[in-house]
């Protein structure tokens, strides 16, 4: 089965269901638009009295219906095995032959409708123009946004960033806000600003968000610093921020425990998004049960797991730090925040321990030597590398996904580290992970070191489904 990108489908298959109504913030982008929703979520579910809150983001983690979220629960699996028993009673009934993603979509939707939520905030699947959240009605639109674009999944979307850049800026609507978040390719503006422009939206830059210094009085006690022990982990601190936003006399001040450089681009797409919501004349009377200490205690109190996630082990005693970066520029984020890990060890002797267990998806024109050049040509006098490799279980409801088979990974390994340490897992029985798990604690025998679980955020769902 493969992607066959339209709106005819879905759009015949949800005149048969109930219209959507929902007041929706929708967000596209190559990587970051899941950390953007699950901010601005956390944000607006923490006015007085409270809002009611639903989030579509995919792919799913763990189970399918974690990715439909209300109030910051998953939706329980009776709730989505009904919905989607309905949605797809009426695809097969009318002959519309929607996809596994297009029932999905609509489940969401229609889950969401029924619950009468006062917003939502929708990810886009893929792209944005053709993308099956892009039915949205323009009068449910309260404001869209687009996060860095690169490259990726370029059979479908383009072959070019400012291609892929035309394609997700489509969710623009006539007369809504576009938040445009921070680019690394400058020509993506240029793109967007003419797109937003033609469907007569309003494009608006994502408010800066600045670093600071930690207060005692404002967060409380430093905390302790960052160790890679297994028996004493200690995580690293939250970064804290300070902005400004139109809605609010002062600034903001708050703790961003989303760890990474490229979180504070995220967050000002999201506080950029919830400020547009705010703004919005028709929202003046909720404005009032928001202030600044709600919007920091949302930041503070986000949860996105499987990006750049820490987790202790106690068997085998590991410390993983778990990503689901799977192309070349997250790959690059990644590599990056590793290195910005070691520095911050202090004086501790190096090189430090540290072993990827990776899988990849096939996803050409994109090659398995795209992405992990970044994670492989890191420092070898501060990190002392090994690789595991084996494939993922494929998700639910997805049968085009597929994994880079193992031997061809160890190849790509091969030509860029030489002798490279390496246990591959080419059995494709159940338990390859929990086996190179068990092996990079042998490799690492006791010693403080970093087990980074990458490559795919599938695989990186298996590694959640271990209940570790």
């Amino acid at each position: 089965m493969s992607i066959d990108l339209t709106l005819d489908r879905i759009q015949r298959l949800a005149h048969y269901l109930p219209a959507y109504t929902r007041p929706t913030c929708h967000i596209a982008g190559t990587n970051g638009k899941g950390s953007v929703s699950a901010l601005v979520s956390s944000m607006l579910s923490t006015s007085t009295p409270p809002l009611s809150i639903g989030r579509f983001n995919s792919p799913h983690l763990v189970s399918v219906n974690d990715c439909i979220v209300i109030n910051g629960n998953s939706v329980s699996s009776e709730v989505y095995e009904e919905t989607r028993a309905e949605v797809a009673r009426a695809d097969k009934e009318q002959g519309v032959g929607a996809s596994s993603f297009e029932i999905l979509t609509l489940t969401a939707l229609l889950i969401f409708e029924r619950a009468k939520l006062d917003v939502v905030v929708l990810e886009v699947g893929m792209g944005g123009r053709l993308d099956a959240t892009n039915i949205i009605p323009d009068e449910c639109i309260l404001v869209s946004a687009l996060t860095a674009v690169d490259l990726d999944h370029q059979a479908f979307l383009g072959a070019s960033v400012s291609a892929i850049a035309k394609e997700k800026a489509a969710i623009a609507r006539k007369g809504k806000p576009f938040i445009l978040g921070g680019q690394a390719h400058t020509e993506v503006e240029a793109v967007v600003t003419d797109v937003v422009n033609a469907a007569g939206g309003e494009l608006l830059y994502a408010l800066p968000v600045l670093t600071r210094s930690w207060d005692a009085a404002l967060d409380g006690p430093t905390p302790p610093p960052f160790s890679l022990s297994a028996a004493s982990f200690v995580p690293p601190q939250p970064m804290p921020v300070r902005f400004s936003m139109p809605c609010f006399e002062h600034p903001v001040f708050a703790l961003l425990p989303l760890y990474g450089e490229h979180q504070l681009d995220n967050l000002a797409v999201a506080v950029s998004v919830v400020s547009a919501v705010l703004m919005n004349p028709a929202w003046a009377s909720i404005r009032g049960r928001f202030n600044n200490a709600a919007i920091a205690r949302g930041i503070k109190n986000v949860k996105w797991p499987g990006r750049l996630s820490f987790h202790r082990l106690d068997s085998p005693p590991l410390v993983i730090l778990a990503d689901g970066a799977h192309n070349p520029a997250s790959a690059q984020t990644l590599a990056a925040y590793i290195s910005h890990l070691v520095s911050e060890i202090g004086d501790r002797v190096r090189p430090i321990p540290a072993t990827f267990i990776l899988a990849l998806s096939h996803s050409p024109p994109k090659t398995p030597r795209d992405t992990l050049t970044p994670l492989l040509t890191l420092d070898a006098s501060q990190l002392d590398v090994s690789v595991a490799l084996l494939p993922f279980t494929p998700p639910e409801g997805m049968p085009w996904v597929k994994p880079v088979p193992p031997t061809e990974l160890q190849k790509v390994v091969e030509s860029l580290a030489p002798g490279l340490e390496t246990w591959v897992d080419a059995s494709e029985t159940p338990g390859g992970l929990q086996r190179a798990l068990d092996w990079a604690a042998e490799r690492q025998a006791g010693k403080d070191g970093l087990v980074v679980v990458a490559g795919s955020l599938y695989l990186v769902a298996g590694f959640y489904r271990l209940g570790t």
